[in-house]
């Protein structure tokens, strides 16, 4: 029986050598201790293989279910006397921490922790919510110390709005990969010099051979500062942000200046404007026909920012600011402010805009990163660990990739 018990638990190495049922309490116990041809013992401290032992005690652990009955595991290990750490508790591979879980049990709630919340895992395994928490951490970390750490050439830095009490989070990813690397609280010029001078060293910094950043100065600083060979280029969706609020002053100017009565047919229409022509179908085209009908201002606003657009099709920085010129010469007798100030923002930085031609980027990688921190931070309801909030990010997007590989061998096959 004793037997029995060892092959169905699988402790390598370990054998058990007492067993306790309890039916009432659906609780199954078990004692384990090494074989007898066992006798490789580690130090926990410097990991070198010491003989001596100094004294055996008992852990007892909570490790995965067995059909319906709870199973505790109390395992014998030894305390050793290292040449170098002194006295120290032989290392276990099974028992990867201090705390009283196995290895595998907490691989099964981090594991559940990758599409639940806290309290949900929790509320399954019978723990505190807090309990969880600090095994998905450590779950976490023992993922990310198994893995092989890509280069980074391609960089992008974003800030993410996080509420009133926090406002702002500074996001560094790497867009080949599409996972983010390091989180900064607030969004200043020192926040984004401490991810350079504690993340990476001088030849990290030196690999870098673009960064995708959206036009807030003191980042722009920052990267001339640490990385002065990488090419800074602005973010497309950013530019295209600015081009929609030029739209929406220009609606707002128009028609407060046309009276109330045509100020009630634009209610619940803003949105037409900030879309895009070609993902309206239907009555949506008829009702935004119908709004550049009213006022011919805001058809040309409307023109001007889906054109806009067109500006990163092209391969060469010449075609792209001929193009741009072109643009910039429909503004003429237009008399639309808010497009003026656009057209003075791009010329500004009109260097970063067209390095996009020099070295291509994924652009929507910074958003996709933000839009999985969003929905991180709403699941758990906040996270006061930023170490923590950013295994999860990175976990995510590792598994994302995951999948998106594990179905195209699939497919192949």
């Amino acid at each position: 029986m004793e037997n029995d018990w060892t092959r169905v638990l699988g402790f390598p190495g370990y054998r058990v050598y007492k067993q306790e049922i309890d039916e009432e309490r659906k609780h199954l116990k078990l004692w384990i201790r090494r074989k007898r041809g066992n006798r490789r013992m580690t130090c926990a401290g410097c990991g070198r293989r010491v003989h001596k032992i100094h004294e055996v005690c008992e852990r007892e652990i909570r490790d995965l279910p067995c059909f319906e009955f709870q199973t505790t595991v109390v395992v014998e290990v030894y305390r050793v006397d290292c040449p170098e750490c002194g006295v120290k508790v032989e290392k276990v591979p099974q028992l990867p921490s201090k705390s009283p879980y196995s290895k595998r049990f907490e691989d099964a709630v981090g594991q559940a922790c990758e599409s639940a919340s806290a309290r949900q895992v929790a509320r399954r395994m019978v723990l505190a919510e807090s309990t969880v928490r600090g095994i998905d951490l450590r779950y976490l970390e023992r993922c990310e110390a198994s893995r092989r750490q890509p280069p980074l050439r391609h960089m992008g830095v974003d800030e993410l709005y996080k509420g009133k009490k926090d406002k702002f989070l500074t996001v560094v990813c790497n867009l080949e990969t599409a996972e983010p690397l390091w989180f900064g609280r607030e969004r200043k010029k020192e926040t984004l010099d401490d991810f350079f001078r504690s993340q990476l060293n001088s030849r990290q910094r030196k690999g870098i051979a673009a960064v995708c950043v959206d036009m807030w100065e003191p980042f722009r600083r920052s990267i001339e500062q640490w990385a002065p060979d990488c090419k800074i280029i602005y973010d497309k969706f950013h530019i295209l942000g600015h081009a929609n609020e030029a739209v929406d002053e220009v609606r707002k100017a128009e028609f407060f200046r046309q009276g109330r009565e045509k100020r009630e047919l634009i209610k619940g229409k803003k949105w037409l404007l900030l879309s895009r022509w070609r993902n309206l179908h239907g009555e949506h085209r008829g009702d935004l026909n119908e709004l550049f009908r009213m006022n011919r201002r805001v058809f040309k606003a409307y023109l001007l920012k889906e054109s806009l657009e067109g500006l990163w099709d092209y391969q060469y920085p010449g075609a792209m600011l001929n193009y741009l010129g072109r643009w910039m010469d429909q503004l003429k007798w237009q008399r639309l402010g808010p497009f003026e100030k656009l057209a003075d923002m791009l010329l500004t930085h009109v260097e970063g805009i067209v390095n996009y031609c020099r070295t291509k980027v994924r652009f929507g990688v910074v958003e996709a990163v933000n839009a999985n921190i969003r929905l991180l931070i709403n699941r758990g309801r906040g996270y006061k660990n930023l170490r923590y909030l950013l295994l999860k990010a990175k976990r995510m997007a590792v598994t994302n990739v995951e999948f998106l590989a594990f179905q195209r061998m699939k497919k192949v096959a």
